[in-house]
């Protein structure tokens, strides 16, 4: 089976469409669920406020009866039946509205006053609840045992004769052990919450449709300009790879041209030296002459100076010690080759690192560190420079400072951008998630590199403990 293959343009379109879609659905998500939590607490406020103009309502009927019926409760002894008889007459003679009454219930449960439902009279009530198992009759007498308070439950609705919602508010007359109370049904209550909720829910609706065409003409516009950007991007991004690629190129062609001059200039005019000292020597031999040893020493000695120059090429190609012995070595031997070719006093500080560092990060801070000497050679005036490179629990660190004439920082890297100069070290460093550091002013320079803990190898003790362990000796 063939797979289609996606070309860029269509690689671009998903990957900027797929975010924008998902953010979508996000969006909408999100404002539905916000907009549905704010239209519940406007209902919950405004049932809240509803019930409690209730609430206040219940106080004022039950404050009205008390003042009916004080005189005669105060004066009255815990046994006065005939004050008793008179309260209840009172009390079932204050109705008020369609559905609006005084009950009383004693202690022990029995209903005493009840003028809309008068079945309920001279009859025990402990444990009746509503349908939903709500305790009525033990809640109130509780309730008024206590002090007085509010208690919601289902009843039923004199006018209607349905079960309702109903909000009592219940007091005790202690001597009495009594419960008396007066009761409000919030059916109407409920009736305006539901209203108060079909409204909020179509202004809900009404502006989660607003935010999303807002949304959705918002992330047209960000597709819109997310494909401009990106294509404009992809542009920039090839030509900063062509302009890359050329400085590649250029830097192979810099280097080979710099082998082929000291190939030219050092070994090849040594090896011309040697062949030509080997041929008086023959002839001198032939003749008989006693200065052929001489010559033949000579050109040995010439021999042992081209061997040493392509040591030296190669070295700075790739140090072999680089990869025998670690980065602490081949940077001490560069650093006392730089100081005994340039006179310029030096100083290395280093903790062995056993070899500890992997061939790229090895590598980038050898590299790092012999294009700051080549450019303190060649521009610093320094009369002193110090390398230090150690191992520690954050990964390696290279620090290279001298006491040069500094730099500008913006003007070099301008002048190296087709180069290999800061740059380039920097590039390097990038490339191992690292960070270089370049701090200079008219009394020196230092260059620090930092290359992080992923590019430390593992001890080869195989001790199996499991912990990172310091790269030093």
């Amino acid at each position: 089976m063939i797979r289609p293959h996606l070309n860029y343009g269509q690689k671009l379109f998903l990957t900027a469409t797929l975010p924008l879609i998902l953010a979508m659905v996000t969006i909408s998500v999100l404002v539905t669920l916000q907009s549905r939590q704010m239209a519940e607490r406007e209902i919950h406020s405004l049932e809240e406020k509803l019930i409690a103009a209730k609430r206040d309502e219940l106080k004022n009927y039950l404050s009205l009866a008390r003042t009916a019926i004080i005189n005669i409760y105060g004066r009255a002894a815990p046994d006065d039946e005939t004050a008793k008889l008179e309260v209840t007459q009172i009390l079932s003679a204050m109705i008020y509205g369609q559905d609006g009454y005084f009950f009383v219930f004693d202690y022990d449960g029995n209903n005493l006053v009840s003028p809309r439902h008068t079945q309920l009279i001279g009859r025990n009530w402990s444990g009746m609840q509503d349908e939903s198992g709500v305790p009525i009759t033990d809640e109130l007498i509780r309730i008024a045992r206590t002090g007085g308070g509010y208690h919601s439950y289902q009843w039923t609705k004199p006018s209607t004769g349905e079960k309702a919602q109903i909000v009592t508010y219940v007091v005790g007359l202690q001597d009495w052990r009594w419960a008396i109370g007066t009761g409000v049904f919030i059916d109407d209550v409920i009736a305006t919450v539901n209203s108060a909720r079909a409204t909020v829910e179509q202004r809900v609706q009404r502006t989660f449709l607003y935010i999303g065409g807002l949304t959705m003409g918002a992330l047209l516009l960000v597709f819109t300009s997310g494909l401009f950007v990106n294509i404009r991007e992809r542009r920039v991004a090839d030509a900063k790879l062509k302009k890359l690629t050329q400085r590649v190129f250029d830097a192979q062609e810099e280097e080979r041209g710099r082998v082929a001059r000291e190939l030219h200039d050092g070994i090849s005019q040594i090896l011309v030296g040697v062949r030509y000292a080997l041929d008086s020597a023959r002839r001198r031999f032939e003749t008989g002459d006693a200065r052929a040893g001489e010559t033949l020493d000579r050109g040995i000695l010439n021999l042992s100076a081209a061997i040493q120059e392509v040591r030296r090429i190669s070295r700075d190609l790739r140090p072999g010690v680089l990869d025998d012995l670690g980065v602490g070595p081949a940077l001490k031997s560069l650093v006392e080759d730089f100081g005994a070719r340039t006179g310029i006093k030096t100083e290395f500080r280093t903790v062995p690192f056993r070899n500890r560092l992997d061939d790229d990060a090895k590598t980038a801070l050898y590299r790092v560190a012999q294009e700051a000497l080549t450019n303190i050679e060649r521009h610093a005036d320094a009369t002193c420079v110090s390398v230090d490179v150690r191992g520690h629990k954050s990964g390696a660190t290279l620090r290279i400072s001298d006491n040069g004439r500094g730099l500008d920082l913006g003007r070099s890297l301008a002048m190296n951008s087709q180069g290999l100069g800061l740059r380039n070290m920097q590039e390097r460093i990038e490339q191992l998630d690292g960070t270089l550091r370049i701090l200079s002013s008219k009394s020196g320079t230092v260059i620090e590199a930092d290359v992080p803990l992923t590019h430390m190898l593992q001890p080869e003790d195989g001790s199996g403990s499991g912990k990172e362990t310091k790269a030093s000796a």
